[in-house]
């Protein structure tokens, strides 16, 4: 599932390339601007991104005020999955023009493509405020709602695109879980919303792998992963390749601590999606708990190469150098783990044992008693990483194919 980039662009922005001023660089004449602009749309739209790159490039040292420019070289980057780079270049292109909503579309997908959704959520709701008929912005809204669990603005959000999207098995299940998971008195036709999104996920979903893939997700979810492995084995004869169904597999075999199939899981889901970091996040934990530390420690690295914001793969760093006594460098990684996800009560309880360890018994205390506050606020619903509680789900993270 893959959303593409704005392919050319500003293509129907009306954005364009200013002439350059003849009298700003010797040599120069005027519509070069324009003419070299063009040049590197076309080679954009060729996939030749070198020579996009090179014209756009050209064109910024004749007009530095070319938003046009920034906002290409930003969705070259973006098809490099350079995302820092990206992002400076998309965020040049709004200073210059900051009422062009698909300046402001790409550097929501560039935040969603990072997995940082909450970051994402100002620049797609200002496109659907400008925009209120782009169903691409209100559908990725509305996901990003749900991943950052604010249940109730992503059913609402969501069921804003029924008609558009509701052959979409993975929208039907994102809204009806949204809808569940809402308040009543947030939503005032959840269970409406949510039985309509379920008798529309069963109508087109069954004897589907990706149905099955989804059912398991679900008992995942609700802790139950005996019921959610027969459910991922249906999906696994229907299509042994789909992607993510390893990775919940491997979630199943977790909760069960079977670790050396846990492992094998997320190994395969790897090499079907070798770019989600959250395949090598739970591979490094598999790993931990199979006392392999070295290959934890290489997982764990490998899953922050692709994503910098994975607070639990900075966890299990500090768990494995707590194994090995580096305290300090353990202290560190914890302490980016704590700043990433401060909600997490394991996260303060390490970081409180290894300040302790460091000496700082005033840090420590503190740090415990967060962790103490944040576990009795949530124990009704706790459950350790291995059996459940807030799973990762990067098929739901995935971008959305358009309808």
């Amino acid at each position: 599932m893959c959303l593409a980039v704005l392919c050319a662009g500003l293509a129907g922005t009306g954005l364009r390339a200013e002439a350059a001023d003849p009298d700003s660089k010797p040599g120069l004449r005027q519509g070069d601007a324009e003419r070299v602009y063009s040049q590197g749309e076309t080679a954009l739209r060729a996939g030749s991104l070198a020579e996009a790159e090179r014209c756009f490039k050209s064109v910024l040292e004749l007009d530095p005020r070319s938003a046009g420019a920034y906002a290409n070289l930003g969705v070259i980057s973006m098809r490099r999955h350079q995302w820092g780079q990206a992002l400076r270049d998309l965020r040049a292109a709004e200073r210059l023009e900051p009422s062009v909503a698909g300046i402001r579309l790409n550097i929501g997908l560039v935040y969603y493509h990072e997995n940082d959704f909450r970051s994402a959520i100002p620049p797609f709701e200002s496109v659907v405020r400008d925009d209120p008929a782009s169903v691409q912005a209100r559908y990725l809204l509305g996901l990003c709602y749900f991943l950052t669990e604010r249940y109730a603005q992503a059913a609402r959000t969501l069921e804003q695109v029924w008609n558009q999207e509701s052959n979409d098995i993975n929208y039907l299940y994102v809204l009806g879980n949204a809808a569940e998971r809402s308040q009543p008195s947030d939503v005032q036709n959840r269970a409406e919303l949510e039985n309509r999104a379920l008798t529309r996920f069963i109508e087109i979903g069954q004897n589907t792998a990706e149905y099955h893939l989804l059912m398991g997700k679900a008992f995942l979810n609700r802790g139950e992963s005996e019921k959610a492995l027969p459910e991922l084995g249906k999906a696994e004869q229907l299509d042994a390749h789909l992607p993510f169904l390893h990775f919940n597999l491997g979630l199943a075999y977790l909760a069960q601590h079977d670790f050396e199939k846990a492992r094998d899981e997320f190994a395969e889901d790897a090499r079907i999606e070798p770019d989600v970091a959250f395949n090598y996040d739970r591979l490094g934990l598999a790993y931990f708990y199979l006392q392999d530390y070295v290959k934890a420690e290489a997982n764990f690295r490998e899953a922050l190469r692709r994503d910098p914001h994975m607070a639990s793969s900075y966890y299990g760093l500090a768990r494995v150098y707590q194994q090995r006594e580096n305290y300090a460098a353990a202290l560190s990684a914890a302490t980016e783990a704590v700043e990433i996800e401060p909600g997490i009560s394991s996260y303060h309880f390490l970081k409180g044992r290894l300040l302790a360890k460091a000496g700082r018994p005033g840090e420590a205390k503190q740090e415990l008693a967060i962790s103490k506050r944040l576990l009795d606020a949530s124990r009704e619903k706790a459950q350790d990483e291995l059996s459940g509680g807030a799973l990762p789900e990067p098929e739901l993270s995935a971008l959305p194919t358009p309808q």
